[in-house]
């Protein structure tokens, strides 16, 4: 293992930091899902530092960012491009959208309409948009950090099981804490303005750092805690729907990236144990369960939680 590049890492988690004010736990996730080349589901109120924390991550790793802002009326084509016909070439050329940024941060992701929230399906899970037909590649390093609001405020759209199941953890930033507010509410800004923040590694150093994730060990005992996890999920009578196969894959990777982090090159019991709530809670159908907002949040990570508790650990 680099200790140099993790060394980085760790200057890059501090940076951020200076940027974004609010939870130290919520930049070391975001950290994680960038490790582990997933996407990030961010559920909160608004007003405490979300495109901060997404524009800080892209700045940090000198990563492109584009935002947009999911509406009602916002449509597919808004989010992945459109080909316009040129008069000059007698051809149809391809405008691309938002989506094909590194960095894409999709801001209350549950107001735009399914067949909007549809659009980011195939990008998130095979770094590819067809347009006209044809697949085009997404950039190597791709992240989607979206936010979402309370299913019963007015105007949103459930999220579907599959859309979440996209993701790699669901996390929530909550308040920052009384030292970190007041030094806000002095200086009138979450933290050092993000533009004024130099990049710390580029795109070369982070893909990487993301094969020496991959090549953190997972043993054999561990690999059967997170099956034993699962299964637990399935087989659980306030369970209807358990965790899927993508779960269970998403838990090792983060619990790699987490290792790596810590300066393992080998996962340990607590790297899935202290994760397993962002990673699987949202993959979780509880049987009888109200589909909206807070209600359903809480429900899935206190049941997660107790199945968790259920399923001995290694020693």
């Amino acid at each position: 293992m680099s200790e140099s590049m993790r060394d980085r890492i760790e200057e890059c988690e501090q940076q951020i930091g200076r940027s974004f004010r609010g939870n130290p736990t919520a930049i070391r996730q975001a950290i994680l899902t960038l490790l582990s080349g997933g996407h990030l589901l961010i559920e909160d109120v608004p007003g405490i530092g979300k495109t901060t924390l997404a524009l800080s991550l892209a700045r940090t790793f000198d990563l492109t960012f584009r935002r947009i802002q999911m509406t009602s009326d916002l449509l597919p084509a808004d989010v992945i491009g459109v080909s316009v016909y040129d008069p000059g070439t007698s051809r149809f050329e391809f405008h691309p959208g938002p989506v094909f940024s590194e960095v894409l941060l999709a801001d209350e992701l549950n107001r735009a309409t399914p067949k909007t929230q549809s659009a980011l399906l195939e990008a998130m899970a095979e770094g590819a948009v067809s347009v006209d037909g044809e697949p085009r590649r997404l950039p190597d390093i791709y992240v989607v950090l979206a936010t979402q609001n309370a299913v019963e405020q007015v105007g949103t759209f459930p999220l579907p099981e599959s859309q979440l199941d996209r993701f790699l953890m669901r996390i929530s930033l909550g308040y920052p804490d009384r030292e970190a507010e007041l030094d806000m509410l002095s200086n009138q800004r979450f933290g050092q303005r993000v533009d004024d923040a130099p990049a710390a590694m580029n795109r070369a150093d982070l893909l990487a750092a993301r094969q020496q994730v991959a090549d953190v060990q997972v043993h054999p005992d561990i690999a059967a805690y997170i099956g034993e996890i699962l299964w637990a999920t399935r087989n659980h009578p306030d369970v209807q729907v358990g965790v899927s196969p993508r779960g269970g894959l998403a838990m090792a990777q983060v619990a790699r990236a987490n290792a790596w982090m810590d300066g393992r090159d080998y996962v340990i019991p607590e790297d899935v144990y202290d994760l397993a709530v962002s990673v699987l809670a949202h993959r979780l159908l509880p049987t009888g369960a109200d589909m909206s907002g807070d209600s359903m949040v809480g429900t899935q990570e206190a049941l997660m939680r107790r199945i968790l508790d259920g399923v001995s650990s290694p020693v």
